[in-house]
Parts: structure tokens; sequence; C-alpha cells
């Protein structure tokens, strides 16, 4: 059984070995901080040791994907899916959001939409561009049969539309003038469905998509708005995935507890990272006949702050509470951050490499 198939058999309830796992960083620069740390020569050495099952690819619209790689970054910048301004440090994609170009992780600084004139006159980029899918069409075909090839699809509808409008504005707006806003939102659907069909038609055996829908107490808008704006244009994005025989895996941060019902009932397969300000047991137990849960693994207070026999032993009572009886993609809770000891990074990977094998 290769790392493709253990993920797939997994989402579809198979009998499978041991639970596939997965590591994230936040930055290149800390992956490069570990592997040195570790005495691995290569990148592939790397990956070897992490066992990573997943492979992340990207549209080449998606610029934050690789804002610091400096390889990709030119090739986007030569292609015409990005913008550098040295000056302000500010790398801007096709839709003009501009994203900080060397911080750990994302952090939006501009928004372009900052008025009612243009959010009712902007035009949503073209995604069938030459080369917008050539890097994922070409990590498909490399990494698939190996590992499960999963092209990104974070900043979703809602995420893509408060980075454009800016938060506050989009926050005001959404209460104030919500005919506004949604007429963004649509624009911004109907591009996501196009992506859809484009990752359908290259062959993907998974799909991905992602929005940040929760605070770590709740939701970021209530959940009546959630199911007024958003849940039905995600329903439209997911239906081109679903009528192909896609499985889904959603991205969100969060306490989003309220709306997990709501996911199932839209199609959702996989709930990814999985963050433990939701109550891990109640979601094994509530949602676990429905749901793989991607993640779970505590990255905000003791993987940067204990010691490594506390980050053992919790992840190997994160992996037995999600994973008892199959159902769990092992992962960190979010992306490994460069404030987190090496130490403990290496006692994470040893304890995965551990426990693994399906709790009963």
């Amino acid at each position: 059984m290769n790392r493709e198939e253990r993920v797939l058999k997994t989402i579809m309830r198979d009998a499978i070995d041991y639970l596939p796992s997965q590591i994230y960083f936040a930055s290149l620069r800390t992956r490069e901080r570990l592997q040195g740390a570790l005495g691995l020569r290569s990148q592939e050495e790397f990956e070897a040791y992490l066992d990573n099952h997943l492979y992340i690819t990207a549209m080449m619209d998606d610029v934050f994907r690789y804002h610091e790689n400096p390889v990709m970054l030119q090739k986007a910048i030569d292609m015409g899916f990005a913008r550098l301004d040295p000056e302000d440090n500010v790398v801007y994609d096709r839709w003009g959001i501009g994203i900080s170009h060397e911080s750990d992780g994302l952090c939006i600084r501009k928004s372009p939409l900052n008025s009612e004139e243009k959010i009712r006159s902007f035009r949503i980029p073209e995604p069938d561009i030459p080369g917008n899918f050539s890097q994922a069409a070409q990590d498909l075909e490399k990494f698939s049969g190996d590992q499960l090839v999963i092209c990104a699809g974070y900043l979703g509808i809602f995420e893509k539309c408060w980075m454009l409008m800016g938060f506050d504005n989009f926050m005001m707006n959404i209460a104030l003038q919500p005919k506004l806003v949604e007429s963004l939102l649509d624009k911004i659907t109907e591009y996501k469905i196009q992506v859809a069909r484009n990752i359908v038609k290259l062959g993907f055996k998974c799909a991905h998509t992602g929005d940040d829908f929760g605070t770590q107490k709740g939701l970021l808008i209530s959940r009546e708005m959630w199911r007024k704006y958003l849940k039905p244009r995600l329903a439209q994005e997911w239906e081109i995935f679903k009528s192909a025989g896609l499985p889904i895996i959603h991205h969100s941060f969060g306490n989003i507890t309220e709306i997990i019902p709501d996911m199932i009932d839209i199609g959702l397969d996989v709930l990814e990272p999985v963050q433990p300000v939701m109550d891990l047991k109640y979601l094994k137990n509530e949602f676990g006949k429905d749901l793989v849960f991607y993640g779970g693994i505590d990255t905000q207070e003791l993987l940067p702050y204990g010691q490594p026999a506390d980050i053992r032993e919790m992840a190997a009572k994160t992996i037995h509470t999600l994973g008892k009886g199959g159902g769990m993609i092992i992962s960190p809770s979010q992306e490994i951050m460069s404030d987190v000891p090496l130490e403990n990074v290496v006692a994470l990977v040893r304890t995965i490499l551990e426990e693994r094998i399906l709790p009963n």
C-alpha cells in the first residue's frame, strides 16, 4: 500500500495498515533549519524522514503559497502572476492583494477594494489563462501514485472576499450593505467553480478548499450569516467535486463546531486542521462516523513552549483520541512556526511514527 492509497482508504474507511500523517512548516527557512539540524543532506532525505503522505501543489495564481520561495516567486513574476514591490517588501497577486514578502506565514498588507465603486466595478482574474495550472499538472504527474497530490484551495470564497475589501470593511459591509458583499462573493464563487472544473479535468483524486471561519472561541460571523452568505456558495463549488466523485478536504482554523453539521450536509469528507480549541473527544463521538479528522496535535501551547516529553505525551493522546478505529490523518493543528524548538519537532515526528499503528 503506497501513501496515496493509504490516505484515500482512510477517507473511504477501508482497511489500512497504519494512519497516514502530514507535517507542515510555516516557512521554507524553518524547514531548512530543521533539515540542517538533523544532518539530512537533501530535501529528498528530509521528506523521507517526515514520511508525509500528501503533496500540496498550487496554481500559479496562489502567490501566497510561494512568496518566500525565490525560485517560484521569480517564475510567477516572469509569467505575469505576481508583482514584487521591493521598496515596501510586498508581493501582489493578480487580484491586487498585497502580502508581506518575508513574513513567517501569511500577512495581508494591501487590500485593493477600499471603496464601494471599486467593489462594484471589480472584475475577477480569468483562471483559465495559459500557465496557471502548469505547476499543479507537473506535480500531479510527478508525485501521484506515491503521495496523494492535492491542489491547495486556501483563501477560499470568504477569505478572498475580505482580503480584497479589508477585514474591517468586509465586516461592516456584510452587516450594512449585504447586497454589495454578495455581488463580490458571487464573482469569487464563479472563479472557484471554474478552478474546480480544472482540478477535476486534470485528474486530481481529492479536492481541497480552505477558509478560516473560526476564532479560538467561535465563528468569525454568526452561524445564521454563514448559512445565508457562505454555505450555498460553498455548496456550489463542492458540487463540482462531488459530482466527479472526489472526496473533499476543507481547511479552517478555529472553533467551528457550530457549522460542522452544515458542512457535512453539503459534502465535507475531511476536516482540516482540527485545532484543539474544539473538544476533540466530542468531535470524534459526534462526527466521527461522517468525517475524517486531519490534524489535532496542539501547536500553540505545548509545541513551542513544552519539553520533548510533554510533546510525546500530548501527541500520543491526540492520536488515540481522534484516530481510534481509523478516520484520522495525523498532523499538527497548524503549520510549525519558527519559534518551535528543533528537539520538540523531532519528538513530534518520532511519536507519530511510533503511535500511528491504528489505535483500537
